[in-house]
């Protein structure tokens, strides 16, 4: 937990005089005046307190933390001054968020108190948010996996949904990534209502009749139902109701908005590739539509590069490791389906496979994209090496699926 305090002060007199009485106290930085203040936020933060002045030039104290917030919602801001009235008080509190406001000149201890009360903050919104990212992502991640093991083509799409939303929202360096991929992870949680036939007829790219589209759009629907009375998962629910709005005229608030825009994409995007696409020219005919956000588009046509990194490979199932890319659908040999085109493999879906090769046996070889990397992270230990297999044995790959 980061315990760094930023002081800032058109003053530099002022902050030098800081910086030396509490040193041995604080890790102290200082930033003299509004705008190195917020270059401090973005490019060396987080800081857990800021502490800024009221009245400075090109920008006061108020509107100073306002941005702050904006950049790091999760630092305490504490607002320093020695030129105070009530209205400026209402307007730091309501505007900027402060945590406390003191007026110039401030007692040494007061200060200290303040400080250690703003870090004591700090530690317990940064508790609180990590016990909720890491704990609910992890629970999301059992149930998704559960469910991927139940409908393996929904979640194999949900898998590759998630990739997609996952590399979008970093390049665009969008804050709450956890919230975007748990709602990429569960996009397709209302498809455990849809017929089977109806869901068959789309991951084959069959022409589905109106009813069944109608159908099959409600899942968005009966996916935020599911979701919606489940604490803390608000706002993860309304991005899935949204998952296929478009872009233009959307009214939510800007993280469900940009949220529901990241699934609409990614989505999209899939179900050209499901339907025979290659990733330029599906991208090249989703720009021609307003229905998508233009930056979400180049941050998705960034990830295409990266992913061109990736190999394919045909392995055995004993060569099969967590982090592969399932590149075509695994059945087993009576013909059902054990893994779907696109789905990422876990610990749980290579245990589904072994079980069903101990009993009705699973065909091999097993066609996967293998991200750069993945080959020396397998569970063999940081040697093992799969086996390059000869052209022969590899050309299923290229012939059993069109998602790559």
């Amino acid at each position: 937990m980061s315990k760094r305090i930023l002081f800032v002060d058109d003053e530099i007199n002022l902050l030098q005089a800081v910086a030396r009485r509490f040193r041995k106290d604080f890790e102290i930085q200082i930033a003299p005046g509004p705008e190195l203040g917020l270059k401090a936020v973005a490019e060396d933060g987080p800081f857990a307190v800021v502490v800024s002045d009221l009245r400075m030039p090109v920008m006061n104290g108020i509107e100073f933390l306002t941005r702050v917030g904006k950049i790091s919602p999760n630092t305490v801001r504490v607002m320093l001054t020695g030129q105070a009235d009530l209205p400026d008080t209402i307007a730091a509190v309501n505007q900027g968020h402060v945590f406390r406001f003191l007026t110039k000149p401030c007692a040494p201890e007061v200060l200290v108190r303040t400080l250690g009360a703003a870090l004591e903050q700090y530690r317990l919104i940064t508790a609180e948010h990590e016990l909720l990212e890491k704990t609910l992502h992890g629970a999301i991640g059992v149930l998704s996996e559960i469910l991927s093991l139940v409908n393996p083509p929904a979640f194999g799409r949900a898998s590759r949904t998630t990739r997609y939303v996952r590399h979008m929202a970093e390049k665009l360096k969008l804050p709450d990534v956890w919230q975007f991929e748990i709602a990429a992870m569960l996009s397709q949680i209302g498809c455990v209502t849809i017929p089977p036939d109806v869901l068959d007829k789309f991951y084959t790219a069959e022409r589905l009749s109106p009813q069944e589209e109608k159908v099959l759009l409600s899942q968005s629907t009966l996916g935020h139902r599911l979701l919606a009375k489940i604490p803390r998962l608000e706002a993860v629910a309304a991005m899935i109701a949204g998952q296929n709005t478009a872009w233009h005229g959307r009214s939510e608030p800007e993280t469900v908005s940009n949220g529901a825009q990241l699934l609409k994409v990614a989505l999209d995007f899939d179900e050209l590739l499901v339907r025979g696409a290659d990733a330029e020219s599906a991208l090249a005919r989703m720009r021609t539509s307003q229905d998508y956000n233009t930056a979400f588009l180049s941050a998705l046509e960034e990830v295409q590069v990266e992913a061109s990194q990736s190999e394919s490979r045909s392995v055995d199932l004993a060569h099969l490791r967590t982090g592969m890319i399932i590149k075509a659908d695994v059945r087993s040999k009576n013909g059902l389906l054990l893994l779907a085109n696109g789905q990422e493999v876990t610990q749980s879906a290579i245990a589904r496979l072994q079980s069903f090769s101990w009993t009705t046996g699973v065909v091999e070889p097993i066609c996967v994209i293998v991200p750069h990397g993945v080959s020396k992270s397998a569970s063999g230990g940081p040697d093992a090496r799969l086996p390059v297999l000869d052209a022969g044995a590899s050309a299923p790959c290229e012939s059993r699926s069109k998602v790559a």
